[in-house]
């Protein structure tokens, strides 16, 4: 067993302890949670927070394992920021994968990333660092996901499409197959997608 620090005490993070908690191989014990503003607050009547972001350096001293635990607040660079500076310190961030997500044993996933209850990821897809794959999100044959990605729940991405790094799929969203989402692009909820987009671009309906 090894001890871990979750950073964030939001929802996301409350789904994050859920799915390592529920980890069929019982490898991270939760030793805390790390919050912007310290205080007593217990997350499901069992964690506390510990410390803030400026704590961080001091903790390592006591914990090898880390991982960021919020969601993409307003933009990813607040997500990026953070596990970078995790890096920095000298952190180690696991992937960490639901026991009821189906994933081939084919597929790479990078280091900080979340693979939610539900997921379908098949044969020889790539998955970057410090992603959220979200819940019952499907993730077809040879797709390419960059670093910094958050799939939300109910995203379809199909056969050969490729995401970029910092990028937003909305919950309900359908890729088409062997399209290209370019970096920084955001997608909103419900909207099929079959032309390669820009760096940069918002959709949304």
């Amino acid at each position: 067993m090894k001890d871990i620090i979750l950073i964030g005490a939001g929802g996301h993070a409350i789904s994050c302890i859920d799915i390592i908690e529920n980890n069929i191989n019982d490898v991270f014990v939760i030793c805390g949670l790390i919050d912007e503003q310290k205080s007593n607050k217990i997350i499901n009547n069992k964690y506390k927070i510990i410390g803030n972001d400026n704590d961080l350096k001091s903790l390592k001293k006591k914990f090898d394992y880390a991982f960021v635990a919020f969601g993409h607040i307003k933009k990813f660079k607040l997500r990026e920021k953070m596990f970078k500076n995790l890096l920095s310190l000298g952190y180690k961030l696991p992937t960490i994968i639901s026991k009821n997500a189906i994933v081939s044993k084919n597929t790479v996933i990078g280091k900080g990333t979340v693979v939610m209850h539900g997921v379908i990821i098949n044969s020889n897809v790539n998955i970057g660092d410090n992603c959220i794959i979200n819940t019952h999100s499907t993730i077809e044959h040879d797709v390419s996901i960059g670093n910094n990605c958050h799939i939300a729940p109910g995203a379809i991405l199909n056969g050969g499409a490729e995401v970029e790094d910092n990028c937003f799929i909305g919950s309900g969203s359908v890729i088409k197959e062997n399209i290209k989402i370019l970096k920084n692009s955001i997608i909103g909820a419900n909207i099929f997608i079959k032309k390669n987009t820009r760096a940069n671009e918002l959709i949304k309906k």
